[in-house]
C-alpha cells in the first residue's frame, strides 16, 4: 500500500511538472502596457450604416452552414465571399508557390502587392479574397500577386510562412509579363494572412531582405497565444469569430496553447507565429484597420502600440460594431468601400512620393 501511494504522488508530481512546463513554454510576455492608447473611431456608431445589419444576417446564415469537414468548409468559403471582377485573371507559378495575378485596367507591373488571404491557416483562397485583390489593384493602381500558400490540416503553419517568404522574394523580381525588379512593394492581408503579412516583413527586415514600401493588415492576428482581453470580451460582439472561436475557448488555454503549437510546427509564443512578441522596431510603413467590437481588436492596438514604442510607422484605424474584415463585403457595405480607400491612399501616398514613382 505503501509503495503504491508512493507511485501514485510521484505520477502526479510529474504530471503536474510537464503541464507547468506547457505553461511556460508556450506562454507569452504579458503585454498589456499596450492596452491604450486607442485611436479615435473612423465614424461614430451612430453613424455605421443599415447595411451592416445584412451582412450580420449574411453572416449568421453562413454560420448556421458551419461544418468540420475541410473541404466543404473551404468550399464554402470561397462560395460565400466569391464575386464578379473586372480585373484580369492570370495564373502563375511563384517559385513554386501557386497564385494569381489580379490586374485591373491600369495596374503597373512595376508596383506590385503581395495578397495573403485570411481563413484561419486553413480556409480561403485566392478565389474566396479576389474582389478585395481586385479592388486594391483597381483603386491602387498596381498589380496584385494573391498566393494560395499550403494550409492546415495537411500542413503546418510553418509552412504558410514559408510559402508566403518564398512569393515576397519572388515577386521581388516578377511582375506579370515581365522579370525585372519591382520598383514598389507592398504587403497586405487579413486576419491570418494579416499574421502572415506582419511575420514576412520582420522576416525580411532580420534576413536583410528588401524591405517592403508599406504593409497593409486587417484585423491581423498578432498574439497566438490568445491573450488579448478582446479574444474573450467581444466573443458576443463578433458575429463573424465568436461562434467557432468562442468554443475552441473553453478549452483552457494550457491545453489550448499546447494544441495550436502542435498545428503550427512551433510554439505559439514564437515570434514567426505571434509578430507581436518580437521586435517591432525598423519596420516598413504599416497601416492597420480593425473593428472594435470584434475578438481581434486588442491584438491590432497592442501591435500598434508596441511598434510606435519600438519607433516604426504604424498607423492604426478603428471602426465600431463592424465585423470581422468587413473589407471583405464591399461594395455593399459603405464601411467597407471607405476603407479601401483609406488603403488606396496610403499605397499611393508611397508610389507618388516627390522623386519616386
Amino acid at each position: 500500500m505503501f509503495i503504491l501511494t508512493i507511485i501514485g504522488i510521484v505520477f502526479v508530481t510529474v504530471i503536474l511538472l510537464a503541464l507547468i512546463s506547457l505553461h511556460f513554454r508556450h506562454r507569452g510576455a504579458d503585454h498589456a502596457k499596450y492596452d491604450s492608447p486607442v485611436p479615435p473611431l473612423m465614424k461614430p456608431v451612430i453613424e455605421i450604416s443599415s447595411e451592416h445589419l445584412n451582412v450580420v444576417s449574411k453572416l449568421n446564415a453562413f454560420q448556421a452552414n458551419a461544418t468540420n469537414d475541410i473541404a466543404l468548409s473551404r468550399q464554402q468559403m470561397d462560395d460565400f465571399f466569391t464575386q464578379p471582377v473586372d480585373s484580369e485573371i492570370v495564373p502563375v507559378d511563384a517559385g513554386g508557390v501557386s497564385a494569381e495575378w489580379v490586374l485591373a485596367k491600369g495596374a503597373d507591373p512595376d508596383h506590385r502587392l503581395l495578397y495573403i488571404h485570411g481563413g484561419a491557416f486553413r480556409v480561403g483562397s485566392p478565389k474566396s479574397h479576389r474582389y478585395i485583390a481586385s479592388e486594391l489593384s483597381r483603386l491602387a493602381e498596381v498589380s496584385v500577386l494573391s498566393i494560395d500558400y499550403r494550409m492546415q490540416p495537411e500542413f503546418k503553419t510553418v509552412d504558410c510562412h514559408e510559402d508566403c517568404r518564398t512569393a515576397y522574394q519572388w515577386i521581388l523580381d516578377n511582375g506579370p509579363g515581365v522579370r525585372r525588379p519591382v520598383k514598389h512593394l507592398f504587403v497586405a492581408g487579413d486576419s491570418a494572412g494579416g499574421n502572415l503579412t506582419l511575420a514576412v516583413i520582420a522576416w525580411a527586415r532580420d534576413n536583410g531582405i528588401r524591405a517592403a514600401d508599406g504593409a497593409i493588415a486587417l484585423a491581423p492576428v498578432t498574439d497566438s497565444t490568445f491573450a488579448s482581453p478582446s479574444w474573450v470580451s467581444n466573443i458576443e460582439s463578433d458575429p463573424f469569430l465568436g461562434p467557432p472561436i468562442g468554443k475552441l475557448l473553453k478549452i483552457p488555454r494550457l491545453f489550448l496553447r499546447s494544441i495550436m503549437s502542435a498545428g503550427a510546427g512551433k510554439a505559439v509564443n514564437d515570434p514567426e507565429i505571434s509578430p507581436l512578441l518580437g521586435n517591432l522596431s525598423n519596420l516598413p510603413p504599416t497601416l492597420l484597420q480593425v473593428s472594435r467590437d470584434e475578438m481581434l481588436f486588442d491584438d491590432s492596438v497592442r501591435y500598434a502600440n508596441k511598434a510606435i514604442s519600438q519607433k516604426s510607422d504604424i498607423t492604426l484605424q478603428v471602426w465600431p460594431t463592424l465585423v470581422h474584415v468587413f473589407q471583405g463585403f464591399a461594395p455593399d457595405l459603405p464601411e467597407a468601400n471607405d476603407a479601401l480607400g483609406y488603403i488606396r491612399d496610403f499605397i499611393r501616398a508611397k508610389i507618388d512620393k516627390p522623386g519616386e514613382g
